[in-house]
């Protein structure tokens, strides 16, 4: 019995030891953009909101033409002004704030157009659909050919490093009872 009882407090002994060097490799793993504050990343947010609406009044004041680049909304104000946006698309992922201003998304990847509405199959979707560029391995940066309702038949699982942007055309994702778009095209 005094083996089994030794036995069992080494067993607790090594098991305590792992937990312990567990918590510090994750302490020393932890993503350099981790959240440590939540109530900082919220007053950047909202710093960044207040910025942007004041460089809006403050445009409205000198009597600027009302122009679509400076909107109040800090992030489309980043990649609105710039003429050629279309081309740079993938500077939208510098426009980020808050929880998600470190996410790269499709920021690496190639670029997806989406080209078809349908949504016929789940399992081998058709390349061109919503469906397929999402089930890539490799980071997307997924756009849209032009308008189009896509009406999901199942629900959509999205792999890793994917940016849908559906700046420039009016595109409407939709399932049962949930939808969501782009709420009006872009320019």
């Amino acid at each position: 019995m005094a083996v089994f009882e030794c036995s069992k407090r080494w067993i607790h002994t090594c098991v305590l030891i792992l937990f312990v060097f567990g918590l510090v490799a994750e302490t020393r793993t932890l993503p350099t953009g981790a959240v440590y504050d939540p109530e900082e990343i919220a007053s950047m947010v909202s710093m960044s909101i207040r910025n942007s609406t004041e460089t809006k009044l403050r445009h409205l004041q000198q009597g600027f033409p009302s122009s679509l680049c400076v909107t109040g909304n800090s992030i489309d104000d980043c990649w609105r002004c710039d003429p050629n946006w279309y081309n740079n698309r993938k500077r939208l992922a510098d426009c980020a704030i808050g929880f998600g201003r470190n996410a790269i998304g499709g920021r690496d990847g190639h670029f997806y157009v989406v080209t078809d509405p349908s949504d016929d199959d789940a399992i081998n979707p058709k390349p061109g659909t919503l469906r397929h560029a999402v089930i890539q391995t490799e980071p997307l940066w997924i756009v849209f050919q032009r308008d189009m309702v896509i009406q999901l038949k199942q629900e959509l699982i999205m792999n890793s490093y994917k940016t849908v942007d559906g700046r420039g055309a009016s595109v409407h994702i939709a399932m049962e009872h949930a939808s969501q778009s782009n709420m009006s095209p872009t320019s």
